[in-house]
């Protein structure tokens, strides 16, 4: 089985990132309305992964998008989220403090801001849909659906244990292993980039 897909996501969506996040969002919440939050934003992840990998390549076609096309642009979008992970800032977390002060105002939390677009924002989407369509069998594209339940796991253990990961890391910590994620990250994206590149440009192959 590949695990690509699955180290892949890990290092976007990165929800140990996403704790000083969660931290600053529930202040104040009660125990049960902090556990609420963490059981929406799981399942909202999982939500949009498993989405993105059943429909997503019908979404393309019913746009007109070549997937090599997509690949490359995909794969520039991981490559950002990738640069903007090696400063130390979440993949997907390219909102103005302003934006996130007005998204904090609405009914859910959970969903907006915190899963969209700080979990799951477009390089996650984009990258779900790229290996949806390297996936060949029923059993592949479940594996890809199982990921997205990996997934919402890591985020549920992170957000349920926010407090205690904050202080044993630290921001010192936490920016360290974002930028390791963000280095796998960037490695990855030129691989889907040069994939894409190769099948609208097949003389590259020489």
């Amino acid at each position: 089985m590949d695990f690509k897909p699955l180290i892949t996501l890990l290092a976007i969506v990165n929800p140990l990132a996403i704790v000083p996040f969660f931290i600053h969002y529930t202040q104040g919440f009660s125990r049960q309305q902090r556990r609420r939050t963490v059981m929406i934003s799981a399942f909202s992840a999982f939500a949009v992964i498993a989405t993105c990998a059943v429909i997503g390549l019908q979404i393309l076609e019913f746009f007109s998008i070549s997937l090599a096309s997509f690949q490359v642009g995909g794969g520039m979008l991981l490559l950002t989220s990738a640069l903007s992970m090696l400063n130390a800032r979440p993949a997907e977390a390219k909102a103005t403090d302003q934006e996130l002060s007005d998204t904090s105002a609405r009914t859910s939390i959970a969903v907006v801001p915190l899963t969209i677009p700080l979990l799951t924002g477009p390089a996650t989407m984009s990258t779900v849909v790229i290996y949806a369509d390297q996936a060949k069998t029923f059993l592949q594209h479940a594996a890809l659906v199982g990921y997205g339940v990996v997934i919402a796991l890591a985020t549920a253990i992170c957000f349920t244990l926010a407090e205690p990961i904050a202080r044993f890391l630290g921001q010192t910590g936490i920016n360290v292993m974002t930028r390791l994620m963000g280095l796998i990250l960037a490695a990855l994206s030129v691989e889907v980039m040069a994939t894409g590149l190769v099948k609208l440009f097949p003389a590259l192959l020489g």
